[in-house]
């Protein structure tokens, strides 16, 4: 890992930092949706929350989407420049609030692209993520069969990407499966209704860190 890197992660760990919260889940699972929805409920509460999204940079992301299922292992490199540029972002981020709740993080990466390699591949992959950025201290993972992600996806106005495949995502979902089971993630039914999905999240959260002292915002 830089130098770079290393330092920032020293800085931070030095002071108090925000709990650090990862929404995950195959494409159409929701992500976008519930982390306005969280984020909405618990600045209500008098939560400082900052939201991400993985891929911060449109063009890192939308080459490392291009090369699909044939190039695993280079979208995996793609991704990872993408997480790694945007660590000064995340470290800030991380200071300046209560919660940071991001829309993926660098386990997308080791569910799409890592799922299609090699174990030892894999572990290399998952050593060179843990370097290139900061792990999440919880992720939520929005579960969803694979037909009812096509479906949501379908529905969408634009032209599926490359990984947005029934093939892919059924490879993908057993990932996430295996990483929740090994990781004790927070598994949640994504066919469940937005707005009480979006309150199971937001009292799961709270529950992993206490209440802001600062009075919540009207």
């Amino acid at each position: 890992m830089e130098p770079r890197a290393r330092g920032a992660k020293r800085r931070l760990s030095r002071r108090r930092r925000a709990l650090y919260v990862a929404l995950e889940g195959i494409d159409g699972a929701g992500k976008s949706t519930i982390q306005r929805r969280v984020a909405a409920l618990l600045r209500r509460r008098g939560w400082r929350v900052r939201t991400r999204r993985e891929p911060s940079d449109p063009e890192l992301g939308r080459y490392a989407q291009s090369l699909g299922p044939r190039a695993p292992w280079t979208g995996a490199v793609f991704f990872t420049i993408d997480r790694y540029l945007a660590l000064p972002g995340l470290v800030e981020d991380l200071r300046r609030s209560d919660l940071v709740l991001s829309d993926r993080s660098f386990w997308s990466t080791m569910a799409y692209q890592g799922s299609a390699l090699a174990a030892p591949d894999r572990r290399r992959l998952l050593a060179i993520e843990r370097g290139a950025t900061i792990a999440p201290d919880m992720v939520v993972w929005l579960d969803l069969p694979v037909a009812d992600a096509l479906e949501r996806v379908r529905g969408r106005r634009r032209a599926r990407a490359p990984l947005e495949r029934a093939r892919v995502l059924r490879r993908v979902a057993r990932a996430y499966r295996s990483f929740s089971a090994q990781r004790r993630w927070r598994r949640f039914d994504a066919r469940e209704s937005p707005s009480a999905l979006a309150n199971r999240i937001a009292c799961t959260i709270s529950r992993a860190r206490p209440r802001p002292t600062r009075a919540p915002r009207v």
